[in-house]
């Protein structure tokens, strides 16, 4: 085991405290210019193999072994789901807010499952543990909204949302974060060069939506696409060619 091999131990101690299972979540796409941002997340409940070999955070996979682990991250995961706020959703509530509709979208989708023969929409989350990557807690006030929901996002009633629990590097460390994290990485992905087929000439297949300067070539020659975070254009500065 290297230092960048995520294990099962956090998960574990979360099941000892109590949760009937933990949930996985990462985020993707946050600082692009173009396309959603996504929210991945994946179940682990206790009754699961080993690890994938190779499973790592999404950043530390070259796309290729991202798109290997996708189908076999599918299949570990007791239960799994993508949700996606679109460019125009950024613009309208905040990169903050777009999350949470994502992630919400993510657990309609996940609610839609089902885990020991029983749909997840009876079972229920109140015992689940949410464990969110980083510091910031940006999931809980998404999860107790009781104003307006967005279209295809799940819901919950007062008291039955998921306990939500952040942990720094989570989508390297802990198993379940950095299988949310390739199952994120690896659909937004697909999004993005879908979009070379509708909104051609930016690059989309190399550049994913984020910055570079090829990128902002591309728009000062053709203009922003319908794609684009209007608000987050700006010019290029030499930043912008380093590697991540």
């Amino acid at each position: 085991m290297t230092v960048a091999d995520p294990t099962l131990a956090t998960e574990h101690r979360l099941l000892r405290d109590g949760a009937s299972m933990v949930i996985g979540v990462d985020e993707v796409g946050r600082g692009a210019i173009a396309g959603p941002v996504g929210v991945g997340v994946s179940v682990f409940d206790g009754h699961r193999r080993a690890i994938p070999e190779g499973l790592r955070d999404s950043k530390m996979l070259a796309e290729p072994k991202r798109e290997a682990l996708h189908p076999v991250v599918q299949e570990w995961s007791t239960a799994h789901a993508v949700g996606l706020a679109s460019n125009e959703e950024i613009e309208q509530v905040g990169i903050v807010a777009a999350l949470g509709i994502a992630a919400m979208r993510a657990f309609a989708g996940l609610l839609a499952g089902v885990v020991g023969g029983v749909p997840l929409s009876e079972r229920g989350l109140t015992d689940a543990v949410v464990l969110l990557d980083g510091s910031h807690d940006w999931l809980s006030p998404a999860l107790d909204r009781v104003g307006p929901v967005a279209r295809g996002a799940a819901a919950f009633a007062p008291g039955t949302a998921p306990v939500v629990t952040t942990k720094v590097k989570a989508d390297r460390d802990c198993a379940v974060v950095a299988a949310a994290s390739v199952l994120a990485k690896v659909h937004r992905d697909r999004v993005m060069i879908a979009a070379d087929g509708t909104h051609p000439g930016y690059g989309w297949a190399g550049n994913k939506g984020y910055a570079s300067a090829e990128h902002y070539a591309a728009i000062d020659r053709l203009g922003p696409s319908p794609l684009h975070r209007w608000s987050w254009l700006r010019a290029p500065s030499l930043f912008d060619e380093l590697p991540a």
